[in-house]
């Protein structure tokens, strides 16, 4: 399925592998509308870029706690500036070390809304632009976590859980016009405020004796997107760490 020409909403857009999304996108000559929240700096650097290249892009910026509001603004956007969409990436996220004894109702509502209330409000807004006869494609972006949970960042981890779940359900309600499948990073990038060393330590416990690079999820991400015969499934870019 050729992509040129589709109009995609990215969220979490302008950095690290969201950015790295979004330029594959362009680059397939796909009109992209490139959410933020904080990263404004960022988002119009990128968008300045891929317009020098001839790419139509756009940007919003949204606070996705406040998850009805944003998402009405950031699908409102994209059909006034590049039309309606057929592809969302749900990419936004936040990532904090957090124990049972530490993590309070602050930590559980913004983890939910961001991970789980916003992709939901999202999905909502986007599906409703769907014209009759055409198809859409809604990518989750998760973590090698919901496959193997593990201690030290619980309300991320449980919050990525539940939008893994939102994903598989979404595939049913929407089906057949609507595709939803997930992507599951491993060790990809380090954390922010990390050093490399953190994935080097990971490398160790990784199969294939390696990081992946952001490259590996474009890779995948551009192969949901072409196909018109996955959905509900739940793709691990870890190197096999999760086994």
């Amino acid at each position: 399925m050729s992509l040129k020409g589709r109009v995609a909403i990215v969220t979490g857009g302008a950095a690290r592998i969201g950015a790295a999304m979004v330029s594959a996108l362009a680059d397939e000559g796909m009109p992209v509308c490139i959410h933020y929240g904080r990263s404004r700096e960022a988002a119009e650097e990128l968008a300045v870029r891929l317009a020098a290249t001839g790419a139509k892009v756009t940007t919003v910026s949204a606070d996705l706690r406040e998850s009805d509001a944003s998402a009405v603004k950031i699908v409102d956007h994209c059909l006034q500036t590049l039309g309606p969409p057929d592809v969302l990436i749900c990419s936004a996220s936040i990532f904090e070390p957090g124990e049972l004894t530490t993590t309070f109702d602050d930590e559980w509502d913004r983890y939910l809304a961001i991970h789980l209330k916003a992709p939901a409000a999202l999905c909502r807004e986007f599906v409703r632009t769907r014209a009759p006869g055409k198809r859409q494609h809604i990518l989750m972006m998760l973590d090698g976590r919901v496959l193997r949970p593990g201690p030290g960042h619980l309300a991320y981890a449980v919050s990525k859980c539940a939008l893994a779940s939102l994903a598989r359900i979404l595939a049913q309600e929407l089906a057949p016009d609507v595709q939803v499948n997930g992507i599951a990073p491993g060790a990809i990038l380090p954390p922010e405020g990390t050093s490399e060393d953190h994935l080097r330590r990971a490398e160790a416990k990784i199969p294939l004796r390696r990081r992946g690079n952001p490259g590996d999820i474009v890779q995948t991400m551009l192969y949901l997107l072409r196909s018109d015969f996955v959905t509900g499934q739940i793709v691990a870019v870890t190197g096999g760490e999760e086994l």
